[in-house]
């Protein structure tokens, strides 16, 4: 009956992917993403009523959250995740736009994660139309995810607050759900050292770009396979001249950790870097942006209860543990259940040959539907 009703669907739930998608919601181009949340916002209340609740969470700069809540028929309520701004700048689609070819769609941000969206929605749809036990659902849709959240971490943490389930809908690994993801650190790395010229006085001066060539090497040897934690340094800079004794360098660097107590270890290293040259100075900022995903008790007590609900409708189900970090971390790492990776089966995130599966969309969907309605 589920699967039935959700291959019907799918012309429709197609229309809403090629709307939502050629509505760019660039991270940093707050217009557009005013605009598109208004799209998707108009998408969810069209198909589903005008909210039993709603709030707008202003983002100042960043992309606004929005929730919305209907009830349900049976006690509880499952938080439905999902982000609707993409890596994509605005003009993109100009040169890409929205296509189906192959059993494949493609666009701008149609793999991360704007499927994931529309099956989120015609998920909740489907339950109603078809009169099937569910509880309430709350929507949550953030704009600033590919950014780090700072806007809406708050929220998000709030809201999955004392729910049956947190779903995040980014998109699958081939079809597995993503129980485990890595914690993600930004840091920045300024070396201050002093300038001379590289012929005339070349001792007077103290070179900051050397000075964090050493750093870059401690760096690179904090990282530990054996623990599942990477330490990149993905940006460097400074100096003024070939022939000036530099007295400034900087580097970016991008760490992930799968377990917990590296990040005490990983802030370690940062607190203890020194130059060889005592004149040259060091200084480490920076932050955790999320913590790691971990396969917590409720959240694997989710994931059976998935299991179960494919078995029943012929389909093996797997999970999977991923370098990439979501908004379900923050969930996670609150010890609260949450499954992530219920969107899009397809690849290419974050790259031109970003593309979903269509055959896949009305089965993720009727995954998600009978999920919830076995919570009630």
């Amino acid at each position: 009956m589920i699967t039935d009703w959700a291959r019907r669907a799918l012309p429709a739930m197609l229309d809403d992917l090629r709307a939502v998608v050629e509505q760019e919601t660039h991270s940093y181009d707050k217009a557009m993403l005013v605009r598109g949340l208004r799209e998707l916002r108009a998408r969810a209340v069209g198909h589903l009523g005008t909210p039993d609740d709603e709030i707008l969470h202003e983002g100042g700069g960043h992309g606004d959250v929005l929730e919305l809540y209907y009830r349900g028929t049976a006690p509880g309520t499952v938080l439905m995740l999902g982000h609707y701004d993409t890596v994509w700048p605005t003009g993109t689609l100009a040169g890409w736009p929205f296509a189906v070819l192959e059993g494949k769609a493609t666009g701008p941000g149609v793999f991360d994660m704007k499927t994931g969206l529309v099956q989120s929605i015609w998920a909740l749809r489907g339950l109603r139309e078809l009169g099937l036990p569910h509880p309430g659902v709350r929507f949550l849709f953030n704009g600033d995810e590919e950014i780090g959240s700072p806007a809406s971490r708050e929220h998000i943490e709030a809201a999955s607050e004392d729910v049956l389930a947190t779903l995040v809908f980014e998109a699958s690994l081939d079809g597995a759900l993503k129980t485990a993801r890595k914690g993600v650190g930004l840091f920045n790395v300024t070396v201050t050292g002093v300038e001379a010229h590289a012929g005339l006085d070349p001792y007077a001066g103290a070179s900051a770009v050397h000075a964090l060539a050493e750093i870059v090497t401690t760096l690179a040897a904090a990282g530990s396979r054996e623990r599942g934690t990477t330490v990149n340094v993905g940006l460097i800079s400074g100096g003024t001249g070939r022939n000036v004794t530099a007295g400034r360098a900087t580097c970016g660097v991008d760490v992930r950790v799968t377990d917990p107590a590296e990040m005490g270890r990983i802030d370690d290293v940062f607190a203890a870097l020194r130059a060889s040259d005592p004149r040259v100075k060091v200084s480490a900022t920076g932050e955790w942006n999320r913590p790691p995903m971990v396969r917590n008790p409720a959240s694997q007590r989710l994931f059976k209860e998935l299991q179960k609900v494919a078995a029943g409708f012929g389909w093996l189900v797997d999970e999977a543990a991923v370098g990439g970090a979501s908004d379900g971390n923050f969930v996670s790492a609150l010890g609260r259940p949450v499954l992530d990776g219920l969107g899009a089966v397809g690849d290419g995130a974050h790259a031109r040959h970003e593309h979903v599966v269509i055959e896949h969309i009305p089965e993720r969907t009727a995954l998600t539907m009978g999920l919830i309605t076995a919570l009630a």
